[in-house]
């Protein structure tokens, strides 16, 4: 829309291409196409076969993508309900106060994730919240490294939210209450189901914390493919990779789909 002439557009749009399918196209399809393979012959993987997708039906690959699933599902549950919490309770603070909150959400990410998956290692070793070796710990730090992407949607959201509305029901004489369960939350839930998602989709792909702490019963599916193709096994260690990217575009887009029929309400 800011280019208007047709000549500038193509050119636009070319380097687009020339930037996108080198840099984020072809690595996706060079995954797809071994995982699929059993041997690479050239620049491209070949031996057609589907045995890379039969073993994750039968074998631990599920288990372990159903362990992400619900890690991730339980870790962006917990964080939505504790961004926005903070992020409504943010709203009433002075600016210094918010500006500490801020920063004390922000923490997590600023820092390695393997830095926090240390610490919660080290602060739950000993009664009475021994934690270590059980899947509340994965559950927990995964919560910990998404929340803050949940907290700045949210805060984000409010500031766009137009007050006349919250206004207009308090001087009907609703309680606090009843303007935040049918006004101001309804009102946010597009932003509210954008933020689950991304607090989905990070805690899908989560590597480096997971790798310090998960135990060996709950094992998500970033942690395999790590083990898979640090063993040598490349093409089953694709056919994982696209396995988790499918359920993670699967629930993205019914997520979308709720958001969608959320903002025409």
């Amino acid at each position: 829309m800011l280019v208007h002439s047709k000549g500038a557009r193509r050119a636009v749009w070319t380097v687009f291409f020339v930037l996108f399918l080198p840099v984020f196209a072809l690595p996706l399809v060079v995954v797809v196409a071994a995982s699929f393979a059993s041997s690479w012959s050239g620049a491209l993987p070949s031996g057609p076969t589907m045995a890379h997708y039969r073993d994750i039906a039968q074998g631990d690959s599920l288990e372990a993508l159903l362990t992400s699933l619900v890690t991730a599902v339980v870790a962006s549950l917990l964080a939505l309900a504790a961004g926005t919490w903070a992020a409504l309770a943010a709203q009433r603070l002075r600016p210094r106060a918010r500006r500490v909150l801020d920063g004390l959400f922000v923490l997590p990410v600023a820092v390695p994730s393997v830095v926090v998956g240390l610490s919660l290692l080290v602060a739950f070793s000993q009664p009475p919240l021994l934690l270590n070796g059980t899947p509340q710990i994965v559950v927990i730090a995964h919560t910990v490294l998404v929340t803050a992407f949940a907290y700045q949607s949210v805060t984000a959201a409010l500031a766009r939210l137009d007050p006349a509305y919250e206004q207009s029901a308090a001087s009907l004489g609703a309680r606090p209450a009843y303007v935040l369960w049918r006004v101001k939350l309804p009102l946010l839930l597009p932003s509210l189901t954008a933020a689950a998602g991304l607090c989905f989709a990070l805690s899908m792909g989560e590597l480096s914390a997971t790798m310090m702490i998960y135990p060996p019963d709950w094992m998500p599916l970033p942690v395999q493919i790590f083990t898979t193709t640090d063993r040598g096994s490349l093409f089953a260690g694709a056919a994982l990779a696209v396995a988790l990217m499918a359920a993670t575009l699967l629930v993205l887009l019914a997520v979308s789909r709720i958001r969608t029929r959320a903002s025409y309400r």
